[in-house]
């Protein structure tokens, strides 16, 4: 299992960005973890896969900007250790 965190920056609050990356992660299939905004202004995704190819899908597709209205300028991403996830969600702050 291959564990991501990701910092996106950029136009990423108030536009749908957490909702367009939860509907990513179901659109691609077999992508779990959470997504959520940070006080900072950023927006943290943890993802998590068993499939290499359709997590460097997510990772590409998120750097693009998954919803209309947003603009990621920078995505940080490093390998992670969390909790493993069933599923993919939205938490409203973190």
């Amino acid at each position: 299992m291959q564990k991501v965190k990701m910092i996106a920056s950029g136009r990423v609050q108030g536009v749908g960005f957490r909702w367009a990356v939860q509907y990513l992660a179901i659109e691609i299939g077999n992508i779990y973890g959470r997504v959520w905004n940070n006080a900072d202004g950023t927006v943290t995704i943890l993802a998590q896969s068993e499939k290499p190819a359709k997590l460097s899908q997510f990772i590409q597709e998120i750097r693009k900007g998954p919803s209309r209205m947003s603009k990621v300028t920078y995505l940080d991403v490093s390998l992670a250790n969390f909790e493993t996830f069933k599923d993919f969600r939205v938490k409203q702050w973190h």
